[in-house]
């Protein structure tokens, strides 16, 4: 009800503007009036977006990734106009993708990839490595890619194949009650996150993003937390992890 309140408010805002606006103007034709465009939505909006969970993860990852100053920095099919970009203010990185990216962006390296598939030549390739919001998509075709199952899985191996021994992976992904909803994503429990990667690798730290919005950092797990999944329905998990 506020909502479409705002919205009458805003369109009688908008006629008295626009007239108070051609009475300034007068006979002046520096500036003429061209198509005249209709925004209702954002007379009482915020400055911005300041939440979620790329927002949230972009900033963060990006933050751990300049602090630690790997040798090299891989992604894997993270937001180009995110956390990639923000890396490449400051440090080159090479993404891996199974989309085309066509553009030349200084101190971002682009190669097309299906990471289910391992080339050989990218064995213990790098010390840090990154897939935000990227894995939960893999084999449900969203993206051109085949349908395959176990495709997620397939990535975070190969994923570990291409780190080196005591390598930083960054790896975020939505977390609740574990399902496919498809074709768009799955959603992870916590606990079998956590089972994944023991064997291979040591937690540095956890975050998350609840179902709210906001962002939680470097948290301790305990049962509780593990077991309700925090609380989310559709959060976001931001693992930083070390392997062994």
């Amino acid at each position: 009800m506020k909502k479409i309140k705002n919205y009458i408010i805003a369109y009688f805002s908008y006629r008295n503007d626009l007239r108070e606006l051609v009475k300034q103007k007068g006979s002046n034709d520096l500036f003429p009036f061209g198509k005249k465009r209709l925004i209702l939505n954002e007379k009482f909006a915020d400055s911005g977006i300041a939440s979620g969970h790329y927002f949230h993860q972009d900033l963060l990852v990006a933050r751990k990734i300049f602090q630690n100053n790997p040798q090299k920095h891989v992604d894997i099919g993270s937001r180009t106009d995110g956390f990639v970009a923000h890396v490449a203010t400051f440090r080159e990185i090479e993404v891996f993708d199974i989309r085309e990216q066509n553009k030349k962006i200084k101190n971002i390296n682009f190669k097309k990839a299906d990471l289910t598939k391992l080339p050989t030549d990218l064995i213990a390739y790098t010390d840090s490595i990154s897939s935000l919001h990227a894995i939960e998509h893999f084999g449900l075709g969203r993206y051109n890619d085949s349908i395959d199952y176990w495709g997620y899985l397939k990535a975070i191996e190969n994923i570990t194949t291409i780190l080196k021994p005591g390598g930083r992976f960054y790896f975020s992904t939505p977390i609740g009650k574990q399902r496919i909803e498809f074709n768009a994503h799955r959603v992870f429990n916590i606990q079998y996150l956590m089972d994944l990667f023991k064997d291979k690798y040591n937690i540095h730290s956890f975050s998350y993003v609840n179902d709210q919005g906001d962002l939680f950092e470097n948290i301790e797990l305990n049962d509780e937390d593990i077991k309700s999944n925090l609380g989310c329905h559709y959060g976001c998990g931001i693992f930083e992890l070390i392997k062994k």
